[in-house]
């Protein structure tokens, strides 16, 4: 293949050695690279179910999670019922404040009485024991499809994950599951010659990927192996999507969907579809990615922008009175536990990400939901697992889970004053492990940084979880320093060659001067680590450096 030396280098510090390698990764292939959905345990036992239910005509529900993963599952098997004609279907995305996270009895009760038979989860489920024995009681059956880790037990009822053995890739999305169910769906009625089925093109179900590339990136999934095809070629159909709310949305945004990035989506298109649940409701996500009108999606794009502005004053609130009590209390220590009743749990995931920007090791925050439970969310750095952290404290909690960088919990009653306590001793308990200080892939010069390079360099997207930016080294004088923003919590540098040259942005957010290696200083001579980015502030194409540490010489 035709590669500069810059891009097959980048390729072998990723592992990618070999020719054929190298090719599979710059030019991912849905057919060779996605794997057969009948191969996720139970899959054949889900499709059959489903099928059984469209012949009798069941009434299905189907549950989904409230983020930006679950709720654009739900939007794709709503998808795919319409595009069957199937109507006797509906949607149910627990409240995240009034139910919370999780498979809820009170909402199977509430289907039941609706004539519901069937219940096919997006997101959730994995661990929902007694509340699939619940709904067995009542004569609902379950699928569940989620990803999240294997219990010591599974609920009773059909369990569509692809951790469980057999699969080749476990880190799927929700949505990518219900994707892959979705795709197993179709292929079997084509084959049993549904007539429902065999309308539908082949082919057709790719129109789905833009909803699982947004719900892959959302959730931070790893972009390699089966999800670099998905995401790769997800991307490419939300170029050029059909749904009106994301145009909408975009719009909103500011965004052009035409040449919309994997960055547009984690920044600006996931966390509006967030804001739904954090603000108000997730029906409003759900119903902008499904609805055919074009006025109704704008109205809900219009109150998504909205909500999302005061999602990100609420948040900043939080996290300025947070700093300040994990400055008096915490230090340097590697945990940091603390809470408030008037902070809402909906917000602190973000919160805990902020604040873990700035410290090493876990924070885990917590507030008082709308039913006035004590509920809370967890987030690491790497060096320990969020996950077996919870488990080694789940006494403290009612319900708890996640994975090993992030976790939420809702604490037992009258473990809320010794939770610090508690999870401090369960911290210690832990292997702990340094978290390497992240090197750049390789040095360039500031004279070398322009638009070709920034699209070479992007040959090597969609970036992501195991596949990140490249990160560069700079050799720069740095002409002038400035904080900008609101709070002014931002920083710009305008660098230039140590040998003079044009003057390059380099920025980041919510970050001043003082919180890198080396204080940049007006003259100094310094790198800068960095990766490189298009400059949406200057033009379609213009590029700009995101800082990421600036040292000496």
């Amino acid at each position: 293949m035709n590669l500069s030396p810059l891009v097959r280098s980048l390729l072998e510090r990723r592992g990618v050695t070999d020719e054929q390698a190298m090719e599979r990764f710059l030019a991912p292939s849905y057919e060779r690279d996605t794997h057969d959905p009948f191969l996720l345990k139970d899959m054949d036992r889900a499709v059959a179910r489903i099928l059984l239910a469209i012949a009798r005509n069941e009434r299905i529900a189907v549950y989904a999670d409230f983020d930006c993963d679950g709720i654009p599952g739900a939007a794709l098997l709503n998808d795919v019922f319409k595009k069957l004609g199937y109507e006797n279907v509906e949607t149910y995305i627990p409240h995240r404040d009034e139910e919370g996270y999780g498979f809820h009895i009170p909402a199977i009760d509430t289907l039941k009485s609706r004539g519901v038979s069937l219940i096919i989860t997006v997101d959730v489920g994995t661990t929902a024991v007694a509340s699939v024995a619940h709904a067995k009681l009542l004569g609902i059956d379950v699928i569940v499809t989620d990803h999240h880790e294997i219990p010591a037990a599974l609920p009773a009822c059909i369990v569509v994950n692809p951790k469980r053995e057999g699969y080749p890739f476990g880190g799927l999305s929700g949505t990518g599951v219900a994707f892959k169910l979705s795709c197993a769906l179709i292929a079997e009625g084509k084959k049993r010659a549904l007539f429902q089925f065999v309308a539908i093109q082949n082919g057709w179900e790719k129109w789905l990927l833009d909803l699982v590339a947004i719900a892959t990136i959302a959730d931070l999934m790893p972009l390699v192996d089966e999800n670099r095809a998905l995401v790769y070629w997800g991307l490419k159909v939300l170029r050029k999507t059909r749904r009106v709310g994301l145009h909408a949305l975009a719009s909103q945004a500011r965004i052009t969907l035409a040449t919309i990035t994997e960055d547009d989506i984690g920044f600006s298109i996931a966390p509006r579809i967030n804001a739904a649940s954090r603000m108000d409701n997730p029906e409003l996500a759900f119903t902008l990615l499904t609805t055919d009108d074009a006025k109704k999606s704008q109205e809900i794009a219009a109150q998504l922008e909205s909500l999302n502005a005061k999602r990100k004053a609420h948040v900043a609130t939080i996290v300025k009175e947070a700093k300040k009590r994990i400055a008096a209390r915490f230090g340097n220590e590697p945990l940091a536990v603390l809470g408030d009743p008037q902070w809402k749990p909906a917000l602190l995931g973000l919160v805990a990400t902020s604040l873990l920007s700035e410290r090493r090791g876990v924070v885990c925050v917590w507030g008082r939901d709308a039913a006035g439970a004590i509920k809370g969310s967890c987030r690491s750095d790497g060096s320990v697992s969020v996950i077996e952290l919870l488990s080694r404290a789940s006494h403290a909690f009612s319900e708890w889970g996640g994975h090993a960088a992030s976790g939420g919990f809702t604490v037992n009653p009258d473990a809320v004053h010794e939770l610090g306590e508690i999870m401090r001793a369960a911290f210690e308990k832990l292997p702990q492990t340094t978290c390497a200080t992240r090197e750049a892939d390789a040095p360039i010069s500031l004279r070398e940084t322009d638009w070709a390079l920034y699209t070479e360099i992007a040959k090597l997207a969609p970036f992501g979880v195991g596949n990140p930016k490249p990160l560069f080294s700079f050799a720069a004088q740095v002409i002038a320093v400035r904080t900008f923003g609101k709070e002014k919590n931002h920083i710009e540098l305008l660098l230039t060659h140590e040998d003079g040259g044009r003057t390059h942005r380099a920025f980041d957010f919510f970050r001043v001067p003082q919180d890198f290696t080396h204080e940049p200083m007006p003259a100094a001579s310094l790198t800068v680590l960095a990766t490189i980015e298009r400059d949406t502030f200057r033009g379609p194409t213009s590029i700009a450096l995101r800082i990421v540490d600036v040292r000496t010489i």
